[in-house]
């Protein structure tokens, strides 16, 4: 979960899980992870300029093509130092800034992407806002995201996030497409995967 957080106790529980992160993920990736992944990355402009938010440890940076250039935001400086160590095409530049508050100009990319971010912003509705703003008009904001779940799923996902974050300050159970919506995004596609537990979002700003 290449999560975003403005909190000191999920700076300080991301300092702790960093070296931990990509093994403890590992599974999952394997699984259905890697392969959304590379599917919301084919869905950006190749020749464009990106702004990732949330990097975390660089797990995306590999799968982006050679001819990309990414700003990759990130507000953990653990992650960060970890993330410098990943592969990829050489215009990712990291930045150490929080998702509610991007230190970019407006428009300055042509697509936006973020990878299971939105679970632990401290507020969707002014991430997405920035997201907004710093993305030129019609781009697309391409998302991966754990979302509460339709149906008897739901309920119990509500119950996992009143420890999620108390613990972590994670929450299981966001209705994170209609955020968007929110701010004023147009979602032009939703992909559930796994059960309804993960989705594939894209936005245009």
């Amino acid at each position: 979960m290449t999560c975003s957080y403005n909190s000191s106790k999920q700076r300080a529980i991301y300092d702790r899980f960093a070296p931990r992160f990509d093994r403890f993920m590992r599974p999952l990736e394997e699984r259905l992870l890697a392969r959304l992944r590379a599917r919301a990355i084919a869905m950006l402009p190749s020749n464009g300029r990106v702004i990732e938010i949330g990097a975390g440890t660089g797990v995306n940076f590999n799968l982006y093509p050679m001819s990309a250039s990414v700003i990759a935001s990130e507000p953990n400086a653990e992650m960060i130092r970890l993330a410098q160590e990943k592969r990829g095409p050489k215009n990712i530049q990291l930045v150490r800034s929080v998702a509610e508050d991007l230190p970019f100009s407006n428009g300055a990319f042509d697509a936006a992407l973020a990878t299971l971010v939105f679970c632990s912003v401290r507020s969707p509705r002014r991430a997405f806002a920035e997201l907004k703003r710093v993305t030129k008009s019609g781009g697309p904001i391409v998302l991966i995201e754990h979302v509460r779940p339709a149906g008897w799923l739901g309920p119990l996902f509500d119950l996992i996030s009143l420890a999620t974050v108390l613990l972590f300050d994670d929450h299981f159970n966001r209705r994170t497409a209609r955020e968007a919506e929110k701010v004023g995004l147009h979602i032009e596609r939703i992909e559930p995967y796994a059960r309804g537990i993960f989705q594939l979002i894209v936005c245009r700003a």
